[in-house]
């Protein structure tokens, strides 16, 4: 689970090992969180300093995990970061989300598809976000790479579903996490906009929808239902949805 030390990732690793997993490895930027989620997990956990953006770093991960537990049934490509910012968000910050959000779910599959494919078998999740298939108010970045990162585990689902490699989009909307809480805080109208436009979630909630749709094999995984709603929406009027949206975003900031 990479961005495992915390939030929607630190959830899925403690969800995962009380549905039985034989080992859940907590991978992180923070080797400190990792290892303290790992440790609240039990003797099944397992922490490991990983940077997503760093291919080779993924790969020797991967082959370490490989080597100590045999195989990788499941692999979760949870990192990811927000901005917060528009057109004007400095060049670094469009870098960092395209290499975090982005490649470094690349990354993930690169390293562990080869395995999976050896064997027939093998699950890949995604942390897309409810951005992906809508847009982020407020977050130009934010947006752009969590829509590139859905069109990713498509192709991913198109082109190896036929060789036993199963594929999930999550596309969660608001979560409580401090990447909302944090922006509700600094009164940033795309948190405001998130908190309108459903519950709010606990992460632990989104791991147990998250465990029933992989149960399901379900291509996107939605901890808010509605988002398939505004989806259906947005597809059936894009000028009406797009209308409906900037409305919304005047009565916020009104």
């Amino acid at each position: 689970v990479t961005g495992g030390a915390g939030g929607i990732g630190a959830a899925l690793a403690r969800r995962f090992a009380a549905e039985g997993a034989a080992a859940v490895v907590v991978a992180d930027l923070d080797p400190d969180a990792a290892r303290r989620v790992a440790g609240e997990i039990g003797p099944v956990g397992v922490a490991v300093t990983l940077d997503v953006t760093d291919a080779d770093r993924v790969r020797a991960v991967v082959g370490e995990v490989e080597a100590r537990f045999g195989r990788i049934d499941l692999c979760c490509a949870n990192a990811g970061v927000t901005t917060g910012g528009g057109l004007d968000a400095p060049t670094a910050d469009w870098d960092r989300a395209w290499q975090v959000n982005v490649l470094g779910q690349l990354h993930t599959a690169q390293a562990v598809l080869p395995g999976m494919l050896a064997r027939g078998e093998g699950y890949l999740l995604h942390t897309c976000s409810a951005a992906g298939l809508l847009t982020a108010v407020g977050d130009a970045p934010y947006t752009a790479t969590k829509h590139a990162a859905v069109g990713l585990a498509e192709w991913l689902a198109m082109t190896y579903g036929g060789q036993g490699i199963r594929v999930s989009a999550l596309c969660p909307q608001g979560v409580d996490t401090p990447m909302l809480s944090d922006a509700l805080a600094a009164g940033h109208v795309g948190a405001r906009v998130t908190a309108a436009s459903g519950a709010v979630l606990t992460p632990d909630q989104v791991a147990a929808v998250v465990v029933e749709g992989l149960a399901a094999e379900r291509f996107l995984i939605l901890p808010h239902p509605e988002v398939a709603t505004y989806v259906q929406r947005k597809a059936a009027d894009p000028d009406g949805w797009l209308a409906a949206m900037r409305g919304m975003i005047r009565r916020l900031t009104s």
